[in-house]
């Protein structure tokens, strides 16, 4: 809601609640809705608050909601009336400067327009990606990274202190398999591929082979005469900076950057993992069994024990998990820390969880988005692999598929924990179908309508609210009801951690914009009407401006 609206809003709320509270003593926790409906016919208000009431007061919904009316003073609320509605609603009616007030706002703060302090400053993080460094990225980490970014973007605008930060998994058995998988391809330019057995969990991806390739032609067979694990680690120490490198090129070309990329290794190094593992044992939460150390999560409700040190002495990954969280918590200080995962790790979710409980960390504190898969769609049927490689679609095949501008708002169409179909085909069209060509499309003809009004000397003007009042059409104000509702949305979306309501909203307002634009002229002979038009079109551009780079989505001025 635009800072007007909350404001109405508000003290309608707390108007609402006194006049209740004349008729019975409110339980702590009551809660009720009041809400922008999405029918003009409903007012710009609607409140469940004399339905919620019934069971305190003992009597019907309609006769609550004409008592509560009854006690109403809508002096300095900017309203003018109420209805009770259905099985008792109550919907209000504004008074007739109040939308007016709203196109002002939106066009007095522009770029900022839509953001507020409803996260007062805390710092919160959000990790997302991090994408095992041993292979390329796949398909699931372009909806991750378009989902933990945008979400990023949401809970900025809402006025949180948000950091992004990359998880790289440099140590462990997946860097293990690394560093045997690149000797056995090492060692086959030597000797043949036949003579050197590749390990059978090993990673048969070609990058491998390449890598180990590039190695060769650099250095030779500098590391064939030297002991194994001194060869292993040297190229491990080649490969994975270039693994790595290529992870943030590939992530940049798709706009995302990061404020911090965070190695598992520096976790090893500064003795982390040993002291948070202490720390468990000091609290008596661990047990040795088998010659391994194991975690007492049953005794924080979970299913099964987990193993922290193996029976090597090696710790699980679990085990760094913990201690990881432990260092964004207590080390770093984070208020809030927010994991985007893929729903296959649902059941880790109450073990991370437990164990910062365990900690003494309030478990409210972390919050995991899951996120469902995406299948890709072409002509109808899924692909799995890709036109250019032939092999299976990663990140970097999809962005050189799909334009990034497509790629970004397709993957928040729809909640994470919903399965989606990307449709390679609608994604490339340059038409009303392809939705984000549709958002584009808007703000380009707005930009259009601009210029050639300026052409003939009808610029925008900082309409009063009296020049603003003689917009009075259905699809006028239907506009103006929905850039009222963007700073509410933006707050909810960070609330709920749900990034497609922004996405879906921006299509919503281009679509009322579209009707507006085939119903209501412009250019018109009534030159104080075709002026506030100007300024109910630009006041449209500025919000679809402002979601569009919001989302680091181009924002055309001509298409």
């Amino acid at each position: 809601m635009s800072k007007i609206i909350q404001q109405v809003k508000s003290k309608l709320d707390q108007a609402l609640l006194d006049a209740l509270a004349q008729y019975t003593q409110i339980p702590e926790g009551f809660d009720f809705i009041t809400e922008i409906p999405d029918d003009l016919n409903h007012g710009i208000f609607a409140t469940n608050i004399a339905m919620i009431s019934a069971r305190l007061l003992s009597m019907p919904p309609r006769k609550i909601a004409q008592l509560l009316i009854d006690k109403l003073d809508f002096t300095d609320m900017l309203l003018e009336r109420s209805e009770i509605a259905g099985p008792g609603f109550i919907n209000f009616f504004p008074k007739s400067e109040l939308f007016p007030m709203i196109l002002k706002e939106v066009m007095d703060h522009k770029d900022t327009y839509g953001k507020s302090d409803y996260g007062n400053g805390e710092k919160v993080q959000v990790e997302f990606v991090s994408a095992n460094p041993t292979g390329p990225m796949h398909l699931g980490n372009a909806r991750g990274g378009a989902l933990g970014d945008c979400l990023s973007a949401v809970l900025s605008a809402a006025g949180y202190n948000v950091s992004k930060e990359f998880y790289i998994n440099d140590a462990g058995n997946q860097i293990d398999k690394f560093a045997k998988s690149l000797e056995a391809r090492y060692l086959q330019i030597i000797d043949g591929e036949d003579s050197v057995e590749f390990p059978e969990d090993g990673y048969h991806g070609e990058d491998i082979t390449e890598l180990a390739k590039e190695y060769f032609d650099k250095y030779g067979n500098d590391l064939y005469e030297i002991d194994p694990e001194t060869r292993k680690q040297k190229l491990v120490d080649f490969a994975l900076p270039k693994n790595i490198a290529k992870m943030k090129s590939d992530l940049e070309k798709y706009r995302i950057t990061y404020d911090n990329w965070f190695y598992e290794s520096s976790l090893h190094k500064s003795g982390q993992v040993k002291e948070t593992i202490d720390i468990l044992k000091e609290k008596g939460m661990t047990y040795e069994k088998d010659g391994a150390l194991w975690f007492k999560t049953t005794d924080l409700g979970l299913d099964k024990d987990e193993v922290l040190l193996r029976a090597n002495g090696f710790p699980t990954y679990f085990a760094v998990d913990i201690a990881y969280h432990r260092n964004k918590f207590i080390v770093r200080g984070f208020d809030k820390c927010i994991d985007v995962w893929g729903a296959d790790h649902h059941g880790h979710v109450a073990r991370m969880k437990s164990s910062m409980s365990a900690l003494g960390v309030d478990p409210s504190k972390l919050d995991v988005v899951l996120m469902q898969l995406v299948k890709l769609v072409r002509n109808g049927e899924i692909v799995k692999m890709s036109k250019r490689t032939g092999k299976a679609i990663q990140l970097a095949d999809l962005l050189d598929e799909v334009p990034v501008n497509a790629a970004r708002f397709y993957f928040n169409l729809r909640e994470s924990n919903s399965q989606m179909d990307f449709d390679l085909d609608l994604a490339v069209k340059e038409d009303s179908q392809n939705p984000v060509y549709y958002v584009q499309y808007a703000h380009a003809r707005i930009c259009s309508i601009v210029k050639n009004l300026a052409a003939m000397g009808v610029k925008i003007k900082n309409c009063s609210v009296e020049d603003l009042m003689i917009l009075q059409s259905p699809e006028e104000l239907d506009i103006i009801r929905q850039l009222a509702k963007l700073t509410e949305e933006i707050q909810i979306a960070a609330k709920t951690y749900n990034p497609s309501r922004i996405t879906r909203y921006v299509i919503d307002l281009a679509t009322l914009f579209h009707k507006f634009y085939n119903s209501c002229r412009v250019k018109c002979d009534d030159e104080k009407l075709m002026l506030a038009r100007l300024t109910l079109c630009d006041a449209v551009r500025v919000v679809l401006k402002n979601i569009l780079v919001m989302f680091k989505i181009d924002a055309p001025e001509v298409m």
